[in-house]
């Protein structure tokens, strides 16, 4: 059976592990010889032969087939699905956590179809702080039992990752709350922040504890794990790795405030698939990775995918939904119906309707503002008062900070002032119940409830509505209880803030702003006065959705989206670059690889016969060089490939015919190709030769006004006006409306000048208007037939580019091989600059690499003509200056 973790090689050979001393983890089934080395720790036992593995005993490992490796994904959280109590005896107790929601991912997921034997691990935090003294053991035992790998951080640097830096700072941002002063949120601190990747790194190697990249998938959930994918996709380039977050995702304007904003977006980037709730927050981050990163994301097939260095990320967008399973079976508890009928007595046979909110007691829940509403609901409509009830239950904040304290006492207050407003001897308008109630509690008390009010002003999901329509649509033994029939159609109401993530499936709900107080009142007074048909109508739409779009569908949605992106990972080359959390992935198609000048220089020596095409931006200049006029050894090094009688060299440049014959001194062998609408070769009387007519360049006069009408409208975009094609650039512009715009303008274009030999096109940070059919390509054809008409077939090609419009000449001369444009036995070199998705069949990483490699040719033909080097290495750093 293949090997479902990594062990330590010295401990294997130093024979450890042996009957008599367990191991930190129970063995997960017989084991191969891991192929890498991971950090000590768990040690799984080495099975040496199939009979041992038939006798393993260990429940764990008897959960695999003998025949075939299970499915496996590791699931990774702050916390795990696990309670834990510390006996007053000594020794911990553990038991699941059913109202987690990765226990209830994994119970519901195995129902979908293929999913029955998957395996899950757990690799997470427990809520508890776990002497040092007992982690070993705790360790063993919650493997064993639980399949679970616990991660014990330092109780300061777990004060300071989860209290500080998410808690703080993550949170309040991720919620909308700026830090203007000390008591908004957080300001950021450098320290809270190094923790934060401090925790994260310890995760991280508690997954490779017990990973094995070839087979499992890796899920990773929320904000507080968020640079967790840095430190898995740097161990191991190709793991298979999902991120889902179950916070809001902000605004740009907000998120752009954060000071470590790459980092995290970078991080994220490194995972496969990254999952959002709703549209909006995917929307927010991909609007953030536009603005921050420069990168632009596309629809492939009903996928929003981005790609990143050559990785496909793509974007999941569901909501998560409830355990149906897990519901249900609280519904049918005998106390459930107990309480129940205690409500029913309380509320309903006293003609009291019961209105319910749930949230917990932190600032972003609205509980003081559903209380103001609640309020002017009784001021505005008298007539409700003594017949509506509003039953507020107030979890425990999950935080800790002045700021709950403050929401608290102000709940309080509230609440007594409505209730001594209109509060009268039998009847108490508001009831606060801010102690922890057990689920079958809350359940009885979805049942009763005639609506339910969820008025967060910022929510990441919100369960809270799916489940109070599955209490209400309830049972047999609820109906039962209730006085219904079996053919009684059930209904329910729900008043929901427009800022929560369930709100966009949840299209029969009353939708409100939680912050306009006159309004949420009318949207209660509606829920009370709407017509009971209505109401079942609402609840059946309702209930359909959330019934089938459970936990189960969402969890094996994600999945399947994840496996699909992974499965051509093993088709790629990937290398890693960058330090820190700027590392990413490359990853290309197996045939690409860095040109060796060793291997240039040698075919470049024996033939006799050869065309070099050049970029020149990019290529011979970098990108970011303040001028772009080449240096005296530049030009000397070219000079020196075009004095070669052998050698036909193309120039490729955006500069006009003066300033190129301002650099280059008359030559036969050197063409250039100039503002990608020439192809020109200078002669030995310094005269231009044009090999193509130029174009009618009368079209301009239609799209200079119409281009000037958008550069007017557009602040930072520019026009530039080429001798054969005219450019609207808004690199500086505002992203999005830049895009916008573009698109528009290139509409606009095609449409005047559908008449005209013309083509329009949109590029990044582009919309260009030249003569139809003009490109690199069509250059790099006319070179190569401009040899063949000479009788010189070459027998060696180098193509050199850096962009989108250098693609056209290497497709060109990559096709060529087989024409008779080139010799039979013609050795053709294209090469990019950079290690990125292309045509080409070579990359060097940087023009410096190029200039090195030019110059090294260039010695060549120097030594071959008996004139001495053109350039000695140590001037290539003057070369590019």
């Amino acid at each position: 059976m293949a090997s479902r973790s990594y062990s330590d090689l010295v401990e294997l050979a130093s024979g450890s592990g042996s009957a008599d001393e367990p191991s930190p983890l129970p063995s997960l089934g017989r084991r191969r010889l891991p192929r890498v080395v991971t950090a000590s720790g768990i040690v799984p036992d080495l099975d040496c032969s199939d009979s041992d593995s038939d006798d393993a005993t260990d429940s764990a490992a008897s959960d695999h087939s003998p025949h075939a490796p299970r499915e496996r994904t590791i699931i990774v959280a702050n916390q795990l699905p696990v309670r834990a109590t510390h006996l007053a005896g000594g020794g911990w107790e553990f038991s699941w956590d059913e109202d987690s929601l990765l226990r209830q991912l994994k119970e519901s997921l195995r129902a979908h179809h293929g999913r029955a034997d998957m395996d899950f691990v757990y690799v997470g935090g427990l809520r508890d702080d776990v002497p040092p003294a007992d982690q070993d053991r705790v360790a063993h035992d919650l493997f064993e039992g639980f399949r679970c790998v616990p991660t014990f951080l330092p109780p300061d640097l777990r004060s300071r990752f989860y209290h500080g830096f998410c808690k703080q700072q993550l949170w309040p941002l991720f919620h909308y709350m700026l830090p203007l002063s000390p008591d908004l949120g957080g300001r950021f601190d450098r320290a809270l922040w190094q923790a934060y990747v401090s925790a994260n790194k310890i995760f991280a190697d508690k997954i490779l504890e017990v990973i094995n990249p070839d087979e499992d998938f890796v899920w990773v959930h929320d904000y507080h794990l968020m640079v967790l994918p840095t430190f898995l996709r740097k161990r191991f380039n190709r793991v298979r790795l999902g991120f889902f977050l179950h916070s809001p995702f902000p605004s740009s304007e907000i998120y752009k405030t954060l000071p470590v904003r790459e980092e995290l977006l970078r991080a994220l980037l490194n995972a496969d698939l990254i999952g959002f709730h709703t549209f909006d927050y995917a929307r927010h981050f991909l609007s953030c990775c536009s603005r921050m990163l420069g990168l632009k994301y596309e629809s492939q097939r009903g996928y929003i995918a981005l790609e990143y260095y050559g990785r496909t990320v793509t974007i999941k967008i569901l909501p998560v939904g409830v355990h149906l399973v897990q519901l249900q079976s609280v519904l049918n508890l005998p106390e459930t119906g107990v309480k129940v009928a205690e409500l029913l007595k309380q509320f309903c046979y006293r003609d009291r309707i019961l209105m319910l909110g749930v949230d917990d007691m932190d600032i972003f829940k609205g509980i003081s503002l559903k209380l103001l509403a609640f309020e002017q609901l009784l001021i505005q409509h008298p007539e409700w008062r003594g017949k509506v009830v509003l039953v507020q239950i107030a979890n425990p904040a999950r935080g800790r900070g002045k700021d709950v304290q403050e929401v608290q006492d102000e709940s309080y207050a509230m609440v007594k002032r409505i209730n001594d407003a209109f509060g009268q001897p039998d009847y108490e308008p508001v009831i606060l119940i801010d102690r922890p109630l057990q689920f079958y509690e809350r359940m009885a008390y979805y049942v009763v409830a005639e609506c339910c009010l969820v008025t967060a002003v910022r929510d990441g999901m919100n369960l809270i509505p799916y489940e109070y329509i599955i209490a209400r649509q309830g049972n047999e033994n609820i109906d039962r209880i209730l006085g219904l029939s079996p053919s009684t159609r059930k209904k329910s109401m729900l008043v929901v803030s427009e800022f929560i993530g369930c709100s966009p499936s949840l299209s029969g709900a009353i939708r409100v702003n939680p912050w306009n107080i006159d309004s949420v009142a009318d949207a209660m007074d509606s829920a009370l006065e709407i017509p009971e048909g209505e109401k079942v109508l609402r609840h059946e739409k309702h209930h359909k959705f959330v019934s089938t779009h459970d936990v189960g569908y969402w969890a094996n949605s994600f999945l399947q989206d994840l496996e699909r992106t992974c499965q051509d990972h093993n088709k790629r080359r990937c290398w890693g670059i960058g330090f820190g959390l700027r590392f990413r992935v490359v990853a290309l198609d197996t045939s690409f690889k860095k040109l060796a000048v060793e291997q240039l220089v040698s075919a470049y020596r024996r033939t006799t016969k050869r065309a070099i095409l050049l970029d020149y931006d990019g290529t011979l200049m970098p990108q970011t060089s303040f001028g772009k006029n080449p240096s005296s050894k530049t030009i000397d090094m070219l000079n020196s490939l075009c004095r070669d009688k052998n050698n036909m060299v193309l120039l490729a440049s955006t500069k006009t015919r003066a300033t190129l014959s301002e650099w280059f001194s008359p030559c036969e062998n050197l063409g250039l190709a100039a503002e990608h609408g020439y192809f020109l070769r200078m002669r030995g009387d310094a005269e231009w030769e044009t090999c193509a007519p130029a174009p009618d360049s009368s079209w301009k006069q239609i799209v200079e006004p119409v281009m000037r009408t958008y550069t007017e409208t557009t602040d930072g975009s520019t026009i530039e006006d080429k001798e054969t094609a005219i450019v609207w650039c808004y690199e500086d512009a505002d992203p999005d409306f830049g895009s916008c715009q573009a698109k528009e303008l290139h509409d606009h274009l095609e449409s005047v000048l559908s008449n005209e030999p013309v083509s329009v096109k949109a590029d990044v940070n582009h919309v260009e208007v030249k003569p139809q059919g003009v490109n690199k390509g069509l250059v790099a054809k006319r070179l190569l037939s401009a040899m063949q008409e000479r009788g010189a077939l070459p027998d060696f090609v180098l193509c050199i580019g850096d962009d989108r419009s250098d693609e056209d000449m290497f497709e060109v001369i990559t096709t060529s091989v087989d024409r008779p444009c080139l010799s039979p036995d013609a050795t053709v070199f294209a090469c990019t600059v950079g290690r990125k998705p292309s045509k080409a069949k070579y990359y060097l990483d940087d023009p410096a690499d190029i200039v090195r490699l030019i110059q090294a040719l260039a010695n060549v033909s120097d030594q071959s003509q008996g004139a001495p080097p053109s350039s000695s290495s140590a001037d290539i750093d003057t070369a590019l200056s």
